[in-house]
């Protein structure tokens, strides 16, 4: 079973944006996938509400009550939603339940400064220290050819860690949250650019350098 995490203490950063895209991908290809949502706000659960009975099933996992307890058994991929405000045992135990581990970042000067402080706590959390789990980051809402995502870009560059997508902002993700579906769902001629900006990043999760 494989398991996610898309994490990052910082709100309004897109975790579950793309924990819900991730979902409906792994979804798309045949896997038995699980949406574990520990956030109270429970943007994934009410996600998984919206979808549509005839598309690839995603099983919610509130685990803003009970942990992974109700993650079932036979799950071929686990994403994990992790709350905001992470920090110290919570990260610990968050991190303690994923292989992958990945940490998006807008391009604002607070979220940089933000972004910093907890990559720097994730890798000294023992799983990381030990390369028993992998983490990565991904420039998420981004504008193209504007400074804002230039100064990112140049930030996540200089990271300790792997740099592997940039995600656009775009209505995509608007429309497609609010029908209980990913961008990978949407029409191609509506979204054949957000499927370049997501190429990246499933290229990464489906290969060995992305799990211990």
């Amino acid at each position: 079973m494989r398991h996610i995490l898309v994490m990052n203490p910082k709100g309004g950063c897109g975790k579950s944006t793309i924990a819900t895209n991730l979902a409906s991908w792994y979804a798309t290809l045949g896997k038995h996938v699980a949406l574990a949502d520990f956030d109270p706000q429970r943007s994934s659960m009410d996600w998984v509400g919206l979808r549509p009975a005839d598309a690839p099933r995603v099983t919610g996992v509130p685990a803003y009550e009970d942990g992974l307890r109700a993650a079932p058994r036979n799950a071929d991929v686990v994403v994990i939603d992790a709350p905001a405000r992470s920090h110290g045992r919570e990260v610990t135990e968050l991190v303690r339940r994923a292989e992958t581990v990945l940490v998006p970042v807008l391009p604002s000067a607070i979220d940089m400064r933000a972004a910093s402080s907890f990559i720097a706590e994730l890798l000294e959390v023992g799983r990381v220290a030990r390369q028993q789990a992998k983490i990565a980051v991904v420039a998420n809402r981004i504008k193209e050819n504007t400074v804002s995502f230039d100064e990112l870009d140049v930030y996540l560059r200089k990271l300790r860690v792997p740099y592997i997508a940039t995600l656009r902002d775009a209505q995509n993700y608007v429309r497609a949250y609010g029908r209980g579906l990913g961008v990978f769902e949407l029409p191609q001629y509506l979204a054949w650019q957000d499927w370049g900006h997501w190429r990246p990043l499933t290229d990464w999760l489906d290969s060995p350098a992305s799990q211990p």
